[in-house]
C-alpha cells in the first residue's frame, strides 16, 4: 500500500522510528508546527495505515485528567506493513524453501544464528554482561526501533516498535524464539517476552528484571521464556507484570 503524500509518508516514518506519540511530539521530532502534521495524520487515519486512542498501547491507564487529552497516534498493522522493507518477502520466501527442503530444525539454525550476528559485539567484553540500553541501541540500528521503559519497581520493559522482518516472524516463530534466547543469554538475565508485533500486538515487549540471575551470561539462555508463550494473561496493552508500574514516557505524554 502506498502512502496518501509524500508528508504522510515521513509522518508514518517517524511513527514507525520513535513508536506512538502525539501530534506535537511528531511536530518536533520532524521540525514543523503541530498544525502542520494533523493532516497527513488525518489522510493515514482515513487510510486505516494510523489509529488514534486517548493512551500509548503499551504502559498503565493514565487515569483521569482535567481537560481533554492529548490523542496518542500509533501505527495499525497495514501502517507497519507500508513501513517493512521489501526484503521482508525476500526473506520468508527463502525461510519457505529452507523449511521444505531441510525442515523446521533447520531454520530453527538459522534464526539462533541470524540472532547472534544480531547481538555481535553488544556489551564492553566477552565475560561481561550488556546493558539493556546497549542493546536497544544495537536493536534501533539495526531497524527495530527499540526503546527502554523503565518500571516502577524493578527492572525494565524493553520496547520494540517495528521490526524489519515482521511477516517472515509471523510464519516463523524461529526468529522470535532466537532473539528471546539471545537477548537473556546477553543480558545473563531470565527474561520474559510479552508480547509480539509478529503475532498481532501493537509492539514487542520484553520484561527484563533489575539484577542479572547469573554472573556467566552464556547459561541464561535456558530459563528464558520464548515468544510463542501465550499472552492471554499478559496483553501487549498493560503487561502483568508490568501493568500499573510501568512508567510513562515524555514522548506520549500529552
Amino acid at each position: 500500500m502506498k502512502f496518501p503524500t509524500e508528508a504522510a509518508e515521513r509522518v508514518a516514518r517517524c511513527l514507525a522510528e520513535h513508536g506512538p506519540s502525539t501530534a506535537s511530539a511528531l511536530a518536533e521530532e520532524l521540525g514543523t508546527s503541530t498544525t502542520a502534521v494533523r493532516r497527513p495524520l488525518a489522510a493515514l487515519h482515513e487510510a486505516g495505515l494510523v489509529q488514534a486512542s486517548e493512551r500509548a498501547p503499551y504502559g498503565p491507564n493514565p487515569g483521569p485528567r482535567r481537560g481533554r487529552p492529548s490523542r496518542v497516534f500509533s501505527l495499525t498493522g497495514a501502517g507497519r506493513a507500508a513501513c517493512e522493507q521489501a526484503y521482508d518477502a525476500l526473506a520468508l520466501e527463502a525461510l519457505r524453501f529452507l523449511a521444505e527442503r531441510d525442515g523446521r530444525a533447520a531454520v530453527a539454525e538459522f534464526a539462533a544464528d541470524r540472532a547472534n550476528r544480531l547481538f555481535a559485539g553488544v556489551g564492553s567484553s566477552t565475560p561481561a554482561v550488556a546493558t539493556v540500553h546497549e542493546v536497544a541501541e544495537r536493536l534501533t540500528e539495526q531497524g527495530f526501533a527499540a526503546s527502554v521503559e523503565p518500571l516502577a519497581r524493578d527492572g525494565a520493559q524493553l520496547c520494540q516498535h517495528h521490526c524489519p522482518v515482521v511477516d517472515a516472524a509471523g510464519e516463523f516463530s524461529e526468529l522470535c524464539d532466537a532473539e528471546t534466547h539471545a537477548l537473556g543469554r546477553l543480558l545473563g538475565r531470565h527474561v520474559t517476552r510479552l508480547a509480539t508485533l509478529a503475532q498481532g500486538d501493537g509492539i514487542c515487549t520484553t520484561l527484563i528484571p533489575a539484577e542479572p540471575t547469573n554472573s556467566n551470561a552464556s547459561t541464561a539462555h535456558a530459563d528464558n521464556e520464548t515468544a510463542s508463550a501465550p499472552y492471554t494473561d499478559a496483553p501487549a496493552h498493560a503487561p502483568a507484570d508490568a501493568r500499573g508500574t510501568n512508567q510513562h514516557r515524555e514522548r506520549v505524554s500529552p
